[in-house]
């Protein structure tokens, strides 16, 4: 098959390996190029392979006519959280998630968080087998109201969580994206699309500490924003790491949060979160409380109606506030959800406004105080 007919054919939708498992698996969004290389146009790296050669996210290889995603059907970690933890706070909460990734990231972010995972070079030897529909049972068995692709960005691994979002569905189950939005349009609303809630990144609001600090741009993110509430109906929630120094001045963030008040709506949430030195950034200090709360300030003064602080205890910063009466509708302590004052239709019991975000009867869940915990993939 020459590559053309091959590209061709993977854009058509490759088909699943039995079981979901194989030692080949097809990617998609790729094209040949008249040099013989073969062109993967996932995101705007836009990597350009000989035979043998990966990608920069390291799970995408040129074997043959065509490309593989090598990460298909890995899973490097199974953990059961609160929801709040991803965050999506606007989503179902209370309830829990199974939450997985593979390895591999199409970003280089220095204070990376999961950098072991992000730049895991060895993901025969740091995964398990986990096909879509064994990662939906196991999300049954165990109680979860969805499944969670986190840890590293599911962008990288796209095809293989679509199919998992599909084996969800089939099961009753919710999933949901936690990102950082650098990906080409086709894919981005078709993994988007595939989910029913998404928390991406805002990790600036410069290109320079986008260029600097995690090798990608802000205007292709900003983009992928754009689309994802525009052309999907995926409820979009989005996160700050607040780096000392770097992009947490309250003018940055009075900026970043008036161009999501007037592109995306002043109801999407916005959580801040503190930094904690990691990975090529050890010589940072952690984000001080007072830095979280004069940035969230600005925020709500840009016009959002609601921002969040994370990584931190702070009661005002975790509870939700009703935009109609401005009374407290969901109070948290930690992940825990201590006052839920919305009804099954998740309108506020004090006013009757309505939340915006995913809620229903079944909102709180009831036994999360005890999560996160993580799942030993024996027996799967």
């Amino acid at each position: 098959m020459s590559a053309a007919a091959a590209a061709e054919a993977a854009a058509a939708e490759p088909a699943r390996p039995a079981g979901g498992r194989a030692e080949l698996y097809p990617a998609r969004w790729w094209r040949p190029l008249p040099d013989g290389r073969l062109q993967c146009d996932l995101c705007p790296r836009h990597c350009r392979l000989r035979e043998g050669q990966r990608g920069f996210c390291f799970v995408r290889r040129r074997t043959g006519d065509l490309i593989e995603l090598t990460a298909y059907g890995r899973s490097t970690g199974v953990c059961l959280d609160p929801v709040e933890k991803k965050p999506l706070n606007h989503v179902h909460p209370g309830s829990s998630v199974l939450s997985f990734g593979t390895a591999g990231c199409n970003l280089s972010c220095k204070f990376c968080q999961n950098w072991e995972i992000s730049t895991a070079r060895s993901v025969e030897v740091l995964s398990v087998d986990a096909p879509p529909e064994r990662i939906a049972a196991q999300a049954v068995a165990v109680g979860a109201r969805a499944v969670a692709f986190t840890y590293n960005d599911p962008v990288v691994f796209a095809e293989y969580a679509i199919d998992t979002a599909r084996a969800c569905h089939e099961r009753g189950l919710l999933a949901y994206a936690v990102s950082a939005g650098w990906i080409c349009e086709q894919p981005a609303l078709e993994l988007f699309g595939a989910v029913d809630a998404a928390n991406i990144d805002l990790k600036g609001f410069t290109e320079e500490f986008y260029r600097k600090i995690t090798g990608a741009r802000l205007k292709d993110v900003q983009d992928t924003l754009v689309r994802v509430r525009e052309r999907t109906s995926t409820w979009l929630e989005l996160t700050t790491l607040l780096i000392p120094g770097l992009n947490d001045s309250p003018a940055e963030i009075g900026r970043l949060a008036a161009w999501v008040a007037g592109e995306l709506g002043a109801d999407t949430p916005l959580h801040l979160t503190a930094f904690h030195p990691a990975h090529r950034m050890l010589d940072r200090p952690p984000t001080p409380l007072t830095t979280l709360r004069r940035a969230r300030r600005a925020a709500l003064e840009a016009g959002l109606h609601f921002v969040y602080l994370g990584n931190v205890r702070d009661e005002e910063g975790a509870t939700t506030l009703c935009p109609g009466c401005g009374e407290p509708v969901i109070v948290r302590r930690g992940y825990t959800v201590e006052t839920y004052a919305l009804d099954e239709s998740g309108c506020c019991r004090h006013c009757g406004r309505r939340l915006p975000g995913l809620f229903d009867a079944d909102d709180p869940g009831g036994s999360e105080a005890a999560l996160p915990w993580r799942l030993a993939p024996t027996g799967w």
